[in-house]
């Protein structure tokens, strides 16, 4: 490919809204462009990464046995009333009318459309396990669309679907799709963890993360160093800090808190551990008869886990944060000062592993300006209603397996394992006939990979001051050939040429850059970009026979001979450590 007959079109700025780094060198680079908000076209030098990618996607899930066809971005709301998604998604599900008032979506993801097929394609228990797969446009209405193609409304994503007999076999087909997305992440060069995860909106009872390495990440990542227990935060078991209860010391005492709303300030003011105190957090779950209040309790040092709470029977039916009112109506008083004892009406009391554990702690009186100090269970408080880990773990925190500590990292989510068993099959009726004639429901598992997520998330974790660094596997280029004086010099030109042509022939993805720019030009472009290798040739080393080779993260470059630069980086492209 020659430079003249591509399209580059660097920036020097960034966009004044981008808050990543993957945002704004997409943009400087010349990899996207705006359209609205959430929304981008990809230009040339963008869509060679997307196919790239896609490539290495693609023959993974083929040597793994999956299937590709291709699934319509559009799809008829009958099919997702059936599954009743369409009365649970939220508002980031699309929905449209065409000219008939019917109504549509379009699709934030395929399992209705997929099962829809199985279940008008697939009869026999001989035609199964089998898994199809598409790479497809999605559109998710996001609520506040931010970090370039990391949080956009639309985008590209390869989803997987398997079908199997039963779940021996729907677990063979999960194993499978984890270790082909193991392969897939190795193979774009990344440095990536897979972790348990919660399964979310799209159901089922096992999922695996695949998380990028990052500091920028929204995730937040939770492992042990000492062994392979790894987990996203919303899914990570938190231990009982504490192994037994003490016996109560001193007897509860009102103390005067005034101004004091924060379990950090009322420990400070007391001259007490934060580790004393608890924190009270109210929701609410709506039923036919009214609102039910619960009161969440958490060490002051921590932090209430939403999806874990979310699980609890009563509150797994969905859950809100109580309202002002209701919090008064319940405690006399609003937040700020609430606590287990003293409540106006009755509620249910749910107390975190290590806060049933706790002993003589600190809590709020439900009177404004003041706190219980030396509270406990069994004494001043009847034992709680139940006892469950609703809390966020922290690093330190002993890990689940026995085996060591727990760490935390930033991740960027870019693919997703569910194993989802009956949850679409049983409810589109989606069945086989097996061995013996009987109709039996097929079991599923879908999995999907953020393709263009991908390419933001590789430049978060490889970029530097000067642009981006990719890895080669899915680089825009291989290598660029740099001709310093290319309008002026012949043997500049006949060089770069000749070495151009060798390169291809060897299977090298290279680009000439015959633009004939100044050196300073050509190399802020190329390094913009992030093209893993260069090479460059003027009149002054071809007359030693010498040209100059420096990959993107050298800080110099080393002159080789000019004969042997087309092995020299041949063998280079071939070592993964190259990337």
């Amino acid at each position: 490919m020659r430079a003249s007959q591509f399209f580059i079109s660097t920036l020097k700025e960034g966009p004044a809204d981008a808050e990543v780094a993957s945002h704004k060198l997409m943009t400087r680079a010349g990899m996207i462009r705006k359209l609205a908000g959430g929304i981008y076209s990809y230009l040339p030098m963008g869509l060679r990464v997307i196919r790239k990618i896609e490539a290495i996607v693609r023959e993974e899930m083929n040597r793994a046995g999956a299937i590709e066809l291709l699934m319509p971005l559009v799809q008829p709301a009958e099919l997702w009333q059936e599954t009743g998604r369409w009365d649970k998604m939220g508002p980031e599900m699309l929905r449209i009318k065409d000219r008939h008032d019917r109504d549509f979506i379009i699709q934030p993801t395929s399992e209705e459309v997929v099962t829809d097929i199985a279940r008008g394609e697939i009869h026999s228990y001989r035609q199964l396990p089998k898994n199809f797969y598409h790479i497809q446009t999605k559109f998710r209405d996001e609520r506040r669309p931010r970090f370039g193609v990391m949080r956009g409304r639309e985008f590209t994503m390869k989803d997987a679907y398997s079908f199997d007999r039963d779940e021996a076999g729907a677990e063979k087909s999960y194993q499978a799709m984890y270790a082909a997305y193991v392969k897939i992440f190795e193979r774009l060069g990344l440095t990536f963890r897979a972790v348990r995860a919660d399964t979310g909106a799209i159901g089922g009872s096992l999922s695996h993360e695949f998380q990028v390495i990052a500091d920028t990440g929204e995730d937040l990542i939770v492992y042990c160093p000492d062994s392979d227990y790894a987990a996203n935060i919303e899914l990570a078991e938190a231990l009982p800090l504490i192994a037994s209860r003490a016996a109560p010391g001193a007897a509860p005492q009102k103390v005067a808190t005034p101004d004091t709303i924060r379990c950090e300030d009322v420990a400070k003011l007391l001259g007490l551990p934060l580790e004393r105190t608890v924190k009270s957090i109210v929701l609410a779950a709506d039923t036919p008869l009214g609102a039910e209040v619960w009161l969440l309790l958490v060490r002051g040092d921590h932090d209430l886990n939403e999806v874990k709470a979310g699980k609890l029977p009563g509150l797994d039916g969905g859950f809100r944060f109580a309202t002002e009112q209701e919090i008064i109506e319940h405690f006399g008083c609003p937040p700020g000062f609430l606590g287990p004892l003293n409540t106006k009406k009755p509620l249910r009391i749910v107390a975190d592993r290590t806060v049933a554990n706790m002993s003589d702690f600190v809590s709020g009186a439900n009177e404004i300006g003041f706190h219980i100090k030396d509270i406990n269970w069994g004494r001043d408080l009847p034992e709680p209603e139940l006892i469950a880990d609703i809390r966020n773990v922290v690093a330190g925190d002993p890990s689940p397996d026995g085996k060591g500590s727990l760490s935390i990292q930033r991740g960027i989510e870019v693919g997703h394992v569910f194993f989802l068993g009956t949850r679409y099959s049983e409810a589109m009726n989606c069945t086989y006939l097996d061995q013996t004639g009987k109709p039996q429901v097929m079991v599923m598992g879908c999995y999907g990979i953020g393709v263009t997520r991908l390419v933001g998330a590789a430049i978060e974790q490889n970029h530097d001051e000067r642009g981006i660094v990719w890895p080669a596997s899915i680089a825009p280029f291989t290598l660029v050939i740099c001709p310093i004086g290319w309008g002026k010099s012949e043997a500049v030109r006949e060089a770069a040429t000749k070495l151009h042509e060798e390169l291809l022939a060897a299977g090298i993805d290279v680009m000439l850059d015959d633009r004939d720019e100044r050196p300073g030009v050509m190399f802020a472009d190329w390094e913009l970009i992030g093209v893993p290798h260069r090479v460059t040739i003027g009149d002054r080393g071809l007359k030693e026979g010498l040209v100059e080779y420096q990959h993107r993260r050298d800080k110099e470059a080393t002159k080789l001979p000019l004969d042997a630069i087309a092995a020299h980086v041949a063998a280079l492209t071939r070592q993964k450590a190259c990337a």
